[in-house]
C-alpha cells in the first residue's frame, strides 16, 4: 500500500497540474469500490474549480470552489494519471504502483478539465472516493486520526504518555493511524532501524530516549522518502516519469538474510511476521 511519501508525491503531480483548473466532467464508469462511489460525486465535482491539492495521511483532498472537499484513497492499487488532449499518447503517472501507458482494463474514473483528464485506475478496487460537504465535516472525518509525524504534537511526550500502560510491541503502533497517521510497513521498519529498536518490543517497556528518537526518526525518514521522490515498488513513476529513489537507501526492508548496512554491525536482517505483516530488523542491533 502506499505509503504518506507516495501519497505526497501524487498529491504535489495532482497540484501541479490541476489546481486552478475547473472540472468539466466527471464520468465514473464503475462506482463498487471499496465504498461504493455515490451517484452524486458527478453534480458535486463538475464545473467546480480545484482550489487546492491537499493531503492528510494517506488521503489526497481535493479543495473545490464551492468549499467542499473531494477525498481519494488509494487503497491497495490504485493509481492516478493525466493524459494530455493536445499530446497523443502522452500519459503522466503520478502513483505508486503504476505503469508507462494507461492501463486498458480498471480505469474507473476520469475527472476530464479543458486541456487534460486525470483517470483513477484501482485493479483491487480497494481505494475509494469520499464528497465532503465543509470543513466542519472535513475535520470531523479525521478527528479519530492520530496525528503526522510532521506535527509537532508528535512528539517524545505524546508517545510516552499515549504508551502508559498498554503492552502491545511498537511495530503495530507505528502502523496504527490511531496512535500516528499516515506510517505503513516499509516505513516502520526503517523507523525502527535507525532507533535501534525491535519491532517486537512492548512499549511500556520504551524509554523516554527511545521514545524521542521515534518520534526525530518518523520525521527524518519520511523527509528522505519524499525528498527522494517515494520508494519505487514495482513501477512507480513521479510526475517527471522517474522512479523514486528512496528503496535505495533501505536498511532492512526486503533485505531478508542480508548483512547489516550499519557501521561495525555483524548482523543479518531477519524477517518475520507481527500481525500478517512482514516485518524486518537486524537480529543484533535492534535486540534490545
Amino acid at each position: 500500500m502506499p505509503e504518506l511519501p507516495e501519497v505526497e508525491i501524487v498529491r504535489q503531480s495532482l497540484d501541479k497540474k490541476i489546481q486552478q483548473k475547473k472540472v468539466k466532467k466527471v464520468i465514473v464508469k464503475n462506482r463498487n469500490l471499496r465504498f461504493r462511489i455515490s451517484r452524486s460525486l458527478e453534480s458535486f465535482l463538475e464545473n467546480q474549480k480545484i482550489t487546492k491539492v491537499g493531503r492528510f495521511s494517506k488521503y489526497i483532498i481535493l479543495s473545490l470552489s464551492n468549499r467542499g472537499y473531494c477525498l481519494l484513497h488509494l487503497g491497495m492499487s490504485g493509481t492516478v494519471h493525466i493524459v494530455y488532449k493536445d499530446k497523443k499518447n502522452t500519459i503522466t503517472n503520478t502513483s505508486f504502483y503504476s505503469s508507462r501507458k494507461l492501463p486498458k482494463k480498471h480505469n474507473h474514473v476520469k475527472i476530464i478539465f479543458d486541456d487534460l483528464m486525470v483517470v483513477y485506475n484501482d485493479p483491487r478496487r480497494f481505494g475509494f472516493f469520499e464528497i465532503i460537504k465543509d470543513n466542519v465535516s472535513l475535520r470531523k472525518r479525521f478527528d479519530k486520526f492520530g496525528p503526522e509525524p510532521f506535527d509537532f504534537k508528535f512528539n517524545q511526550k505524546y508517545i510516552s504518555f499515549y504508551f502508559k500502560g498498554k503492552k502491545k510491541n511498537i511495530k503495530n503502533f507505528l502502523i496504527d493511524q490511531k496512535f500516528v497517521s499516515g506510517i505503513g510497513n516499509i516505513y516502520a521498519s526503517e523507523i525502527l532501524f535507525l532507533s535501534k529498536i525491535n519491532p517486537f518490543k512492548k512499549v511500556n517497556l520504551l524509554k523516554k530516549i527511545e521514545c524521542r528518537k521515534i518520534a526525530f526518526n518518523s520525521k527524518k525518514i519520511l523527509l528522505k522518502a519524499i525528498d527522494k521522490g517515494g520508494s519505487s515498488i514495482r513501477d512507480f513513476k513521479n510526475i517527471s516519469g522517474n522512479d523514486g529513489e528512496f528503496q535505495k537507501e533501505f536498511k532492512v526492508y526486503g533485505r531478508k538474510g542480508m548483512k547489516c548496512k550499519r557501521h561495525r554491525c555483524l548482523g543479518i536482517i531477519q524477517k518475520k511476521n507481527i500481525s500478517n505483516r512482514a516485518s524486518y530488523f537486524c537480529n543484533i542491533c535492534q535486540n534490545s
